[in-house]
């Protein structure tokens, strides 16, 4: 049986590629932004045998149980704005709505298992466009709610989540296809969303500055299709930082590890357990793809076992997780050995979603 652990020691440095100084200041616009805890968690500190463990509370992100509106919001910005021209200027969500009241039969399309699909639902309501959300049958039925509750159509499509990206990319053009995956000919909006993740790593920034603590030496992120890995590679591989970072995918779905193992973009079929479902990916994304080859020192994949009592272990240092959201942890608790963590360590974990995501 493959190893479910690759290490890649001669992870390299990135330098940011795009000026992403605007982000923050437009998510400071929307509607009820406040940075996400960060909190310390010092029972995992201990169960792991670190100095010390912060973890990004993401169970509430703009009134959004997940930390995907940070990349659905940037991206439809910057989509709407190259299809339309650039916006005036706007202080408040309402005052964008009005500049996009001519173009207000726009629809914006996208697939997903959930938190992606609702973010950007909520995004077109608070623009007053109208939103098709392709969900494959395996999507979680809340999940399905939550989404309709947003007033976006839902789309069912058979099979996996990849066979809905694949039915979405088919409506370009129809609708304003807004994916946090890239393929061949479209790569740009998925950059965005990437883009739109960098707030997240800045309020941590300046949280630990605040808390007079240095940056993470070690930070874990759990993988789907590899966009938010994309963004705390960009972040923490820069030059002057050089932390390492750990990514963890659950071992059904480890497309990124089989990809990486094999130095090339692979597709794994599952099944996926649906526990783990806005996890359960089959293919990178092509936009994410270099920066998790040449970026990530480990790529590690956990039994859903694992997930579910890093939500327990979360839960105890004051976190409300579900275990797609702790899988970070997971791949900690799973690797602890293999990936060197000492009494010196600094780790930083993102707990990507709270439990009202699957409810």
């Amino acid at each position: 049986m493959p190893s479910s652990i690759v290490q890649n020691p001669a992870a390299r440095e990135f330098a940011l590629d795009s000026d992403l100084d605007a982000v923050l200041p437009f998510h400071r616009k929307l509607p009820r932004y406040a940075p996400t805890p960060l909190v310390s968690a010092p029972g995992i500190a201990a169960k792991l045998g670190v100095r010390r463990v912060w973890v990004k509370d993401e169970s509430s992100r703009l009134g959004l149980p997940a930390y995907k509106i940070l990349g659905a919001s940037w991206a439809t910005y910057r989509a709407l704005e190259q299809r339309f021209g650039e916006f005036g200027p706007w202080e408040t969500i309402e005052e964008l709505a009005r500049q996009l009241y001519p173009h207000r039969r726009t629809e914006l399309v996208t697939a997903s298992e959930g938190n992606h699909g609702r973010a950007v639902a909520r995004m077109a309501r608070w623009l007053g466009l109208s939103a098709n959300i392709l969900l494959p049958a395996s999507a979680a039925r809340g999940r399905v709610d939550r989404i309709r509750d947003e007033r976006a159509r839902v789309t069912m499509v058979e099979g996996s989540y990849d066979d809905a990206v694949e039915a979405a990319a088919q409506l370009e053009g129809r609708g304003l296809v807004i994916s946090d995956t890239g393929w061949e000919g479209y790569e740009q909006i998925p950059k965005w969303v990437v883009d739109g993740y960098s707030t997240l790593f800045r309020e941590v920034d300046a949280q630990l500055s605040e808390a007079g603590e240095r940056r993470p030496d070690i930070v874990t992120v759990q993988m789907g299709v590899g966009s938010l890995a994309a963004a705390v590679v960009r972040h923490y591989r820069q030059p002057d930082v050089g932390a390492r970072v750990i990514g963890v995918e659950p071992d059904a779905a480890a497309c990124v590890l089989e990809s990486v193992r094999a130095g090339k973009l692979v597709e794994v079929a599952g099944p996926f357990d649906p526990i783990m479902g806005p996890l359960n990916c089959g293919r990178p994304s092509l936009v994410a793809w270099p920066f998790l080859k040449d970026g990530l020192s480990a790529c590690v994949a956990i039994p859903t076992s694992r997930a579910e009592e890093a939500v327990l272990a979360l839960a105890a240092d004051g976190v409300a997780s579900s275990p797609c959201g702790a899988a970070g942890l997971a791949g900690l608790l799973e690797h602890a050995t293999e990936l060197d963590l000492s009494a010196t360590s600094s780790v930083l974990i993102v707990s990507t979603e709270g439990p009202a995501a699957s409810a």
